[in-house]
């Protein structure tokens, strides 16, 4: 079961949970995986946002994010569905998971802890930059062969709407 979990990840999106699924930190393959403090990717997410001309604020838990615009309308709660644009990138640049021009929707509790964190913070309409230490993204376990594991990364997010 857990395979098929993980073979599902690629083809449901990567900013999904379901790799969870395949991180059973009990077990002999993850006894020694332990998520980076979010204070060991700090220096890296701030040289990424220098090059990239992003000036992020830094949150109380060590995100750093950038709201470009704040919509209107209602802001998520970890139960609404969100339809999204996004592209989501390592810190050298590649870019890992993107749904271009056509918007996804989730349930917010199903994503990454730094998207709970910080998509209330904007409505419909609204664009956050986010740059996530590895231990509010995928942590120690990574998402497969696309995220290595403890790798901070990047997400430029356009919230489309919430229901």
């Amino acid at each position: 079961m857990k395979r098929i979990y993980c073979a599902l990840l690629g083809l449901t999106g990567i900013v999904l949970l379901p790799f969870l699924a395949c991180s059973n930190k009990s077990g002999p393959t993850y006894d020694n995986c332990t998520d980076a403090p979010p204070r060991v990717d700090s220096a890296a997410l701030v040289n990424f946002a220098s090059a990239s001309g992003i000036a992020p604020l830094q949150d109380t838990i060590g995100l750093y994010y950038q709201i470009v615009s704040q919509g209107t309308g209602v802001s998520p709660t970890l139960t609404s569905t969100i339809t999204v644009t996004y592209r989501a990138l390592l810190l050298d640049g590649e870019v890992f998971d993107s749904t271009g021009t056509t918007p996804r929707s989730f349930v917010l509790n199903t994503l990454i802890p730094a998207w709970q964190w910080t998509l209330p913070w904007i409505q419909p309409g609204g664009h956050i930059k986010l740059l996530v230490p590895s231990a509010y993204g995928y942590g120690c376990v990574g998402a497969g062969t696309i995220v290595p594991p403890n790798s901070p990364v990047y997400f430029d997010i356009t919230l489309v709407s919430v229901q």
